[in-house]
């Protein structure tokens, strides 16, 4: 499965340079949250608008492959919804791609 997650330009840079990406929303790191916080693709408009519209530094989209991750994740009910979760760090590889987010992300 493919799940997605919006994190700054340097967040992402950090994580290539490190091998892990330890981000769990903007401003709060995974060791605060206890998880990464993701979303499915039809959550993206959503959460860009409540948390990224505002950011004034350069955002990327990455593409996690759930396969790939070397930690649980799961689907986590946030009110009347749910959003999946990663609880550990992402690594790199599990990152099938990164693309420039200049606005809201349309649905890949």
């Amino acid at each position: 499965m493919r799940i997605f997650h919006i994190a700054t330009a340097a967040d992402w840079r950090g994580a290539l340079a490190t091998g892990e990406y330890t981000t769990s929303s903007r401003g709060v790191s995974l060791a605060d949250e206890g998880f990464i916080h993701a979303s499915r693709a039809d959550q993206l408009a959503g959460v860009y608008a409540r948390y990224y519209a505002d950011c004034d530094e350069p955002l990327v989209l990455l593409h996690v492959d759930t396969d790939r991750l070397r930690v649980p994740w799961r689907e986590d009910p946030v009110g009347d919804d749910s959003y999946p979760h990663v609880y550990g760090p992402i690594h790199p590889e599990a990152v099938v791609d990164a693309t420039p987010l200049d606005g809201p992300p349309a649905p890949p």
